[in-house]
């Protein structure tokens, strides 16, 4: 079917409060599994992720600091996340993830990474429980390895990717498209190539009229070789961290609406999970899960 990152629940401890979001990187993977969405054989887990590939979109100096685990007290409130070794090593397993899903969409035409979507992750800092830009870090591999030449990063988290638009500011090959909540962190926004900034409680209908005539355009002005899509499910009316109004119907339809583009300009396209925290976890799952239907229904 499609090539799909696992990386196994983070074992550590965690506070309270940070235990019950992680829940859905092992109980998505059952689902799918369970209702014959995707197959054992599709699922794949990567090793760590080659260091060379990290700094070539983060500092050395903040590498370091997480792989010494010597960053302040400050620097380390602003991911949210108690700093350790495993956790590290996590994150650098996601973004290999990302980068070995993205090189097999040339030919599976999409994957997917259970986790990933960090945007928040600068070039110098991390906040916002991201540490390493997974789909940063796999865009730049592309494009060192001469494998494409023009991306486009498709955000559609409630939160802006401001991460991402810092990290690409200044790179023409990349491009930066982030849909948000307008009054959602971050509260400063980056500036993305395009930022659409959406009102509390925005509708389906309003979101996806947009969505379907921006995107449309922007393949056909930017022409991209290869997509990045993060499909947040925070946009979901439910969401604790998120404003809008959206159903899950309607995010379903956010996600068939890409894969459909994606499917006919023959771009191939990698998928990041991004935040979702609805008070149920079985919402959460729902969501999630909508989006390989969307995709097992259009590849």
């Amino acid at each position: 079917m499609f090539p799909i990152a696992f990386h196994p629940i983070y074992k550590h401890p965690l506070p309270e409060g940070h235990r019950f979001p992680m829940l859905k990187y092992d109980l998505l993977p059952q689902q799918l599994l369970h209702e014959g969405t995707a197959l054992k054989s599709d699922f794949f887990a990567p090793e760590t992720c080659d260091l060379s590939h990290v700094l070539a979109i983060h500092t050395k100096e903040y590498v370091d600091d997480l792989l010494k685990l010597t960053l302040n007290a400050k620097a380390a409130r602003k991911i949210g996340f108690p700093l350790s070794k495993e956790l590290v090593e996590r994150e650098l397993r996601i973004t290999q993830g990302t980068i070995i899903g993205a090189q097999k969409s040339f030919e599976s035409k999409v994957s997917f990474n259970i986790a990933g979507g960090t945007h928040h992750a600068y070039s110098n800092h991390g906040e916002a429980f991201c540490m390493l830009n997974d789909q940063a870090i796999a865009s730049k591999f592309l494009l060192v390895k001469k494998l494409v030449k023009k991306i486009l990063i498709i955000d559609l988290d409630v939160h802006q990717g401001n991460g991402t638009a810092e990290i690409f500011q200044n790179n023409s090959n990349v491009f930066t498209f982030s849909t948000h909540g307008k009054t959602n962190y971050p509260f400063k926004k980056e500036t993305s190539d395009l930022d659409i900034a959406f009102n509390d409680n925005t509708s389906d209908d309003e979101f996806l009229k947009t969505i379907s005539t921006v995107i449309p355009d922007l393949i056909e002005a930017q022409k991209p070789d290869f997509i990045f899509y993060l499909a947040g499910v925070d946009i979901l009316a439910s969401d604790k961290l998120g404003k809008l109004g959206c159903t899950l119907e309607g995010c379903k339809k956010r996600d068939q609406l890409v894969f459909e583009l994606c499917y006919k300009y023959e771009i191939p396209v990698q998928v990041s999970m991004g935040g979702g925290y609805s008070p149920e976890i079985k919402t959460i799952i729902e969501a999630h899960a909508n989006t390989y239907r969307a995709a097992k229904s259009v590849f």
